[in-house]
């Protein structure tokens, strides 16, 4: 009988395959703004978005070359609910999977992945981080392919595509999402 974990149950199943710092904390910011969005969007599935976005890299580590093909087996055999098995290997559609987004909040998913990255790496280069940090000043970076080359562009534009949102508008939620909700 497959089971849904919460975000905690997320992070310790996470952490069976991962042991970098960095990605850890990519999947605990990707699980806040998933969070973030989930509040305004589908607020009685909070904790089913934010453990999505937490087991969303759980074969990158390991598996970099297989990303989404391994997390289909690694999240069968946890027993994960395959509802958020479909939410985490379609965040890879077009890339390393041909399994598509279909619900809003696997489409959140796909948008957000990269941008944290983008938006992360910007507030790096801030004296004041994110705590100030605007779209406008992401847009520049974002029109900057060198800046952060390893985040695209492409899957950004197509997941707010995908939202039917304008990039901007994206940008300032997850932002926000992002500021609202620290990681350490």
């Amino acid at each position: 009988m497959s089971y849904i974990p919460t975000p905690g149950q997320a992070l310790e199943v996470l952490k069976k395959y991962n042991r970098d710092e960095f990605h850890i904390h990519h999947a605990k910011t990707v699980s806040a703004v998933m969070g973030s969005f989930a509040r305004e969007y589908d607020p009685e599935n909070e904790e089913f978005w934010k453990s999505v976005g937490m087991l969303h890299d759980i074969d990158f580590e390991l598996y970099p070359d297989q990303h989404c093909v391994k997390a289909l087996e690694i999240l069968h055999d946890e027993d994960i609910d395959e509802d958020m098995i479909h939410a985490v290997v379609s965040h890879g559609y077009g890339i390393c999977s041909d399994v598509a987004p279909e619900k809003f909040m696997e489409k959140v998913l796909f948008a957000v992945d990269e941008l944290t990255g983008l938006i992360g790496a910007a507030a790096l280069m801030r004296p004041t981080g994110i705590s100030d940090m605007e779209a406008k000043s992401v847009m520049k970076k974002f029109k900057d392919k060198k800046f952060a080359a390893g985040c695209s562009r492409e899957v950004i534009s197509r997941g707010a595509e995908m939202l039917e949102m304008e990039l901007k508008d994206l940008m300032d939620k997850t932002i926000t999402a992002m500021r609202d909700n620290p990681v350490e």
